[in-house]
């Protein structure tokens, strides 16, 4: 991270060393300025999250910026003062999946990023009185009670700031350096679609949507000219509910963003907590916990594999994938009780010793996953009529994937190796021997089949450790009452879908000041919005279903 110690040297911003990279606090000012240098010289392509903030006397936003595969994380802090119509410069042209992430922050804490095209609300309705997070949010509000009319949906509104020709450097580079007066803005309203254009609802209640997502598509006969997603029918308020909650009770919501990938979640916000605390789980739950995780990425990819296949027709392939999932279920339940949710990590390591059997019962699995995943490709990969629909369709570029911010299998079948098992290892993860596979088509097909190969690697994984759990404690004793420290602290894992992040801020109190966690899903969509278009309507549909996303981890 020398290049970026020097970047922000240039600019006059001190820099801090925090236990994931670095960590800055920049002016409102030169914000865009530090962004610009920080995605060219410096090479953070990969914008991880944008997580909104309420300071009180301020309002701001923390960026959480890395290199496309580098294990460092640089945390850039910036505030406004102005409470009452806060303002930020977009950082979207840099990164595009800062679209996204900006409107996110603004739905919650009303902040107004500058020059984002399309500042609608991303989870509540356009006209929902407040912002959540902010801490003196009325929670009395009326929640309207009529559906929200489509015309509504469709309004975007943006607010451009109305750049001169001295805000554009001098040596005649196209990013210009602006030195913000929020005074200089124009407010403007478009519409998504015009008069003319068909358009036809894809969900919300639809199971090919896998969830309650609902996109607006415009049609030019069978191919598709524009798609609007739209989310929040099954948002639950999950962020707003951790500041009530104590962090070993947070831990029950955490199994329910990706219930699919919960185990792997449950273990990510373990990890900041006690990194946070600064203990460490014994080695004994550290091995249990990546097996765990593993049979976790296992029993996902089934299921993935599965429904794209059901999207395509093949019903009998859902059922085995469903069969051979039940199995790892039935390895959770005699273990920790819970099947879908299995609840067995908590801060300090686990939540009881594993089942006498466990041991015996993975290592049966092992073979019997193997030879099914032969029977799999047999029944379904090697058909010609799911290859003429999978191969050459909905392909992702490597550069649009970085730049959307989609990770996990999706960009990896797009060459971007990004897993952080590797890049980044936590847990005995680094103890362990197995290949981060990548594919360069980019194409439905590659993201098809990387998650059957995964399922391979997975198993490496499992049978490396199932053999070699060390004795000892299966939890290090914490207090009844877990108190962080002050200050914001960060943890990122690979789910099965790609980066789960969780990012605290503490007060030093019981419950925290501020919990935020990144969904690899809500990426997975845009990544889907950036192939749809020139593509027929079939297509949208097994392209949905290659992208894997689960519609609660997005709406949270």
């Amino acid at each position: 991270m020398d290049k970026i110690t020097s970047i922000l040297s240039r600019q006059g911003i001190t820099v801090n060393v925090v236990p994931h990279g670095l960590s800055v606090d920049v002016p409102q000012e030169k914000l865009y300025s530090t962004c610009s240098e920080l995605y060219g010289e410096g090479g953070l392509k990969y914008l991880i999250d944008i997580v909104g903030m309420d300071y009180g006397d301020t309002l701001g936003v923390i960026y959480y910026l890395s290199r496309a595969a580098g294990k460092d994380v640089l945390a850039l802090r910036t505030v406004t003062t102005d409470t009452e119509k806060p303002q930020l410069l977009s950082v979207c042209k840099f990164w595009t999946s800062a679209g996204l992430y900006e409107r996110e922050v603004h739905d919650y804490f009303g902040i107004t990023f500058v020059n984002n095209p399309d500042m609608r609300r991303l989870f509540l309705r356009s006209d929902w009185k407040g912002y959540p997070l902010r801490k003196n949010y009325n929670a009395e509000n009326p929640v309207p009670l009529r559906n929200e009319a489509i015309c509504d949906m469709e309004r975007v509104p943006s607010t451009v700031f109305m750049m001169t020709d001295s805000d554009v450097e001098a040596e005649g580079g196209s990013i210009p350096t602006i030195s913000l007066s929020m005074g200089d803005t124009e407010e403007k309203v478009r519409n998504i679609f015009e008069e003319d254009e068909y358009i036809v609802n894809f969900g919300p209640q639809h199971p090919a949507m896998h969830g309650v997502l609902h996109l607006r598509v415009s049609l030019d006969g069978e191919i598709i000219r524009k798609v609007d997603p739209n989310f929040g029918y099954i948002h639950r308020g999950v962020e707003k509910m951790c500041e009530g909650y104590t962090y070993p009770q947070i831990l029950h919501l955490t199994d329910r963003l990706d219930y699919l990938s919960g185990t792997i979640n449950r273990h990510g916000f373990c990890l900041c907590v006690e990194n946070a605390l600064g203990i460490q789980a014994p080695e004994r739950a550290q091995y249990v916990r990546v097996i765990f995780d593993e049979l976790t990425r296992i029993a996902s990819h089934l299921l993935g594999w599965g429904c794209m296949a059901m999207d395509m027709g093949a019903i009998t392939a859902f059922i085995y994938g469903m069969r051979d999932r039940e199995k790892i279920m039935d390895i959770f339940e005699e273990t920790a009780g819970g099947r879908l949710m299995a609840g067995y990590s908590v801060i300090g390591g686990l939540a009881q010793d594993f089942h006498p059997d466990f041991q015996k019962r993975v290592k049966e699995f092992i073979p019997y996953m193997r030879k099914m995943l032969k029977e799999h490709h047999l029944l379904f990969t090697g058909n010609p009529i799911a290859r003429g629909r999978m191969d050459g369709t909905g392909v992702l570029p490597l550069e649009t994937a970085i730049a959307l911010g989609v990770t996990g299998p999706a960009g990896r079948a797009s060459g971007w190796n990004n897993d952080l098992r590797k890049i980044a290892p936590y847990a005995v993860y680094d103890r362990t021997s197995f290949d981060v596979l990548t594919r360069s088509g980019g194409t439905a097909f590659d993201r098809y089949i990387i998650r059957l190969d995964e399922i391979e690697q997975s198993l490496r994984i499992i049978e490396q450790l199932i053999d070699n759990i060390p004795e000892g404690a299966y939890a290090e004793k914490t207090k009844a009452i877990i108190k962080l420290p002050e200050g914001d602290f960060f943890q990122r894992v690979e789910n099965a879908r790609g980066q789960f992040t969780v990012h605290i801020t503490s007060k030093g109190d019981k419950t925290p000041c501020r919990v935020k966690f990144r969904s690899p899903s809500m990426t997975l969509v845009s990544g889907l919005k950036a192939v749809a278009d020139g593509g027929k309507v079939a297509d949208l549909i097994m392209n949905g279903a290659s992208f894997d996303y689960v519609i609660p981890c997005i709406d949270r």
